[in-house]
């Protein structure tokens, strides 16, 4: 899988699952599922 796909899958889960609390009122674990998320896609761009 490209990095670009994998960057992509990782990112579009997070979201996902970032609604899912924000619906149920989990704001602050959305927060943490997005940073967390966006850490990942920006070390796999870097090691790219």
């Amino acid at each position: 899988m490209a990095v670009y796909e994998r960057m992509y899958a990782i990112l579009c889960g997070a979201v996902s699952d970032a609604v899912d609390c924000l619906e149920s009122d989990q704001g602050a674990h959305a927060i943490l599922l997005l940073k967390k998320a966006l850490e990942q896609t920006e070390d796999l761009y870097v090691e790219e």
